[in-house]
């Protein structure tokens, strides 16, 4: 969820009211975008992460056994805490894609 003032239990709560809002908003599990990088980022770096770890190159024969195998990678990542490391900052991505570092400088003729 992003960080939206509509997206809070105030919004519920005006409009179904207290009692109402209240147990609406009790009854989500709030996980808000981060503060440094997309939502999008971490969502596309987890799902090859679990393509990685998890699936590798094997053919999963069924449903019920990529649930399965999928549930028990996401305890084990949960269990011991992993993060994202992130450290493709500005500088690196401006190596990376070449970009000049007057790039956004106008020139003075």
């Amino acid at each position: 969820m992003d960080n939206l003032s509509s997206h809070r239990q105030k919004s519920l709560t005006d409009l179904y009211g207290k009692e109402m809002g209240g147990e609406v908003w009790n009854s989500f599990t709030v996980h808000y975008t981060p503060k440094h990088g997309s939502w999008l980022n971490q969502a596309e770096i987890e799902i090859g992460i679990l393509a990685r770890q998890c699936l590798g190159k094997r053919r999963i024969p069924d449903l019920k056994t990529l649930r399965r195998e999928a549930r028990a990678w996401n305890r084990q990542m949960n269990r011991n805490r992993v993060k994202i490391n992130w450290n493709f900052d500005r500088k690196a991505a401006r190596r990376k894609f070449g970009y000049k570092q007057n790039y956004f400088k106008r020139s003075k003729n």
